[in-house]
């Protein structure tokens, strides 16, 4: 007997198109074709050349947004087919989710919001939806104006983390920095939210958000071990806990105290899953990847085994449920977050390389906007042309500058303003 396709419990709603279009091949699956089409975007070519925690430049080892948004796939994909969703939806929005982001991880989306105040704000999640929508080339709409990939309302839908413009969230002043959408995408927007509940996330939205977090708090352990900026045994130390919960609340917040993340240690501790020491040798390493796969496992079995407890065995997808995260799970994830910003990202945030990436951002804004536009790349170029004021062509500076990499922000600094800055 052929098992139903997961793709074929949705909608023809869910799987519709902005812009209608002729099926190329009967053997793919809508949502097949949309990973497509991010898969072979020059969008996700990029990401090999931007930060994730550490500049692609920095070594042969680190991660990439690339190799980051291909790891959040795999677990997104697992999860995803666990619970019943079409597991290319979930791998779509997964690979696409830090499409959005600047050159220079954080740091540049921070400088880019700071400038982009007149022209609705800069928030990686909202270029995202952007370039999906709108940037990104290929179709174009009855009327000539671009409408991106024209992925599935689905597949849109499960990129929008947070569903909603700048200040229109369930908390105003949170959804003042965390948006999935500027004002000046509101259109395309409204479609794919024609029949989403107001403020919800679709569970492939809420599936690709818990293994974006799953995929990064535990590679950036890893990678903390790896490189030796983290000895494991100093875990097993009180003394260095509190460090590491003190930092752990500066930047995230006290939503989980030093006992609850305590607790969660203990947990990874006693059950071996994190490693009591890291040396130099085959082994060692061998023992750092099996510890990566084992914790990512526990993660997302605890995921899958709350959401089937609460709901039932499903299949599920789109509003049929929420995702259950139980606050165990929750705590540690948050507790390898920690450890992570306490090693490798706090650290980095008092090096002069991190003003050097702001001030080359800075300096290209006002170069681009000095030229009126003359070395804008398309569509960018047309967006300047076509712009009714001001704040359009702030957005199309913006637009193009969020599209570099790490080294394409260096050398087009260097050319436009008469000096190469180190990455």
């Amino acid at each position: 007997m052929t098992a139903i396709p997961a793709s074929a419990t949705y909608s023809a709603s869910e799987r519709e198109r902005y812009v209608d279009e002729d099926r190329k091949s009967a053997a793919r699956t809508d949502f097949e074709r949309d990973r497509a089409r991010i898969m072979y975007s020059s969008a996700m070519r990029r990401l090999g050349g931007k930060t994730q925690v550490l500049g692609p430049t920095s070594d042969d080892f680190v991660r990439t947004r690339l190799t980051h948004s291909i790891e959040v796939s795999q677990v997104g994909r697992a999860l995803g087919r666990e619970l019943g969703c079409d597991p290319d939806a979930v791998d779509a929005a997964c690979l696409a989710h830090d499409l959005g982001h600047p050159p220079f991880g954080h740091n540049g989306e921070r400088a880019l919001d700071q400038e982009a105040g007149e022209c609705g704000g800069f928030e990686g999640n909202a270029q995202t939806f952007r370039l999906l929508t709108r940037l990104e080339p290929k179709k174009l709409d009855g009327a000539g104006r671009p409408v991106g990939l024209n992925l599935t309302r689905t597949s849109l839908d499960a990129t929008c983390k947070y569903p909603w413009v700048r200040g229109a969230g369930p908390d105003a002043q949170t959804s003042t920095r965390k948006y999935s959408v500027y004002p000046d995408d509101e259109r395309i927007f409204s479609w794919v939210r024609a029949h989403a509940p107001e403020g919800a996330r679709s569970l492939e939205a809420q599936i690709m958000d818990i293994s974006d977090d799953i995929a990064y708090c535990v590679h950036d352990v890893e990678d903390a071990i790896q490189t030796h900026k983290l000895d494991p045994a100093q875990m097993r130390l009180d003394s260095t806990r509190e460090q590491v919960w003190e930092t752990t609340v500066d930047w995230y917040g006290d939503a989980f105290g030093a006992d609850e993340l305590d607790a969660a240690i203990d947990r990874l501790v006693r059950s071996g899953f994190l490693l009591s020491s890291f040396g130099a040798t085959y082994a060692d390493l061998a023992a750092l990847k099996d510890m990566t796969s084992r914790i990512i496992g526990r993660l997302c079995d605890a995921v899958v085994e709350a959401t089937r407890a609460r709901y039932g065995d499903g299949p599920f997808h789109r509003y049929d449920c929420d995702l259950q995260l139980p606050r165990e799970t929750l705590a540690e994830i948050r507790a390898l977050k920690g450890i992570a910003v306490h090693y490798v990202m706090a650290p980095r945030e008092t090096e002069p390389m991190y003003l050097r990436q702001r001030t080359v951002i800075f300096d290209l804004l006002d170069a681009l906007w000095e030229s009126r536009g003359e070395h804008l790349q398309a569509p960018y170029l047309e967006q300047w042309r076509e712009a009714a004021d001001d704040a359009g062509r702030k957005r199309a500076i913006i637009d193009q500058i969020a599209s570099f990499t790490d080294a394409a922000a260096h050398m087009w600094h260097a050319r436009l303003c008469g000096m190469f800055s180190q990455p």
